[in-house]
């Protein structure tokens, strides 16, 4: 039975227990959408229980594992048997894999792709069938400004934030004569604990890498770009943004060095951009 709560708008966020998720399912609930807060481990769910409780937000935590396709089905059946409706999807979940690609295994890889791109297909090809019946909707997607340009030793990670970028381009089309709206946001270096929890290449922590010298120097820049990185509070002010208005843009830029990554990219030449990116980072 559809609950007397499905007269708010309803919002799913993947990877609510920390970072970007977090403070997007917090600046969600606050502006009156009743929020799913999903995650996959619910031992990482008090902080977010604590706050809503505390400022009586509506949000429910809900346990969700983008690399499982039970999980999702099961989460998202409850949702829409709750609510009658899904109006908003953040498809955040994901982690960063570092190292040299040489030195990358393909189970590293593959993993990267479950979570950071399958497990993103998995919860949209969910969502869709609800979206499509109630002929409206808004996915949005958390790329990365790393999903327009690359730089040495996240081959893989990037590459899976270019695949989001050419996958949500492609459905924007395939859905907006259903009422479906696609964003892709694009943030640069955030405060986050993402960076705590980065996988590194087994192969790359070996000393002896020929690679050790690049994968080093890049560690000390982004050290650097940590000092002053955005919060992500400025993520979640964006999605809501995009999720608020009637016309939203496919893009959105977060963070003043995202924004300068990709000027310079667009009025420098392949050669220029590759110099300058080396130079700052290697």
């Amino acid at each position: 039975m559809v609950s007397s709560l499905s007269n708010k708008k309803v919002a799913v966020v993947t990877g609510s227990s920390s970072g970007i998720g977090y403070e997007t399912a917090l600046m969600l609930a606050r502006n009156g959408f009743l929020t799913y807060a999903t995650m996959r481990n619910f031992n990482k769910s008090e902080n977010i229980k604590s706050i809503a409780a505390k400022e009586g937000l509506p949000i429910h935590i809900t346990q969700l594992d983008v690399t499982d396709r039970v999980s999702i089905n099961n989460a998202v059946t409850a949702i829409s048997a709750e609510t009658g409706r899904i109006d908003v999807l953040v498809n955040n979940a994901g982690y960063v894999l570092e190292g040299a690609f040489e030195h990358l295994s393909m189970d590293e890889i593959k993993a990267q792709y479950e979570t950071n791109v399958f497990g993103l297909i998995r919860t949209t090809q969910a969502v869709l069938p609800i979206m499509r019946e109630q002929k409206s909707g808004i996915i949005v997607n958390i790329s990365s400004v790393a999903g327009r340009l690359g730089y040495p030793g996240g081959s893989a990670y990037i590459s899976t934030k270019f695949a989001i970028e050419g996958l949500s381009e492609s459905m924007s089309y395939e859905l907006e004569p259903f009422g479906i709206k696609v964003v892709i946001i694009e943030p640069g270096v955030i405060r986050t604990n993402i960076f705590d929890s980065v996988v590194v290449a087994k192969k790359s922590k070996d000393p002896n890498s020929p690679y050790t010298q690049i994968t080093q120097k890049m560690a000390s820049s982004f050290e650097g770009m940590m000092k002053n990185a955005s919060s992500p509070e400025l993520v979640a002010n964006i999605v809501l943004e995009a999720v608020t208005n009637d016309n939203p843009n496919l893009r959105y830029l977060a963070g003043k060095d995202a924004e300068t990554w990709l000027d310079a990219k667009r009025n420098m030449s392949d050669k220029e951009f590759y110099k300058m990116m080396k130079q700052n980072l290697m």
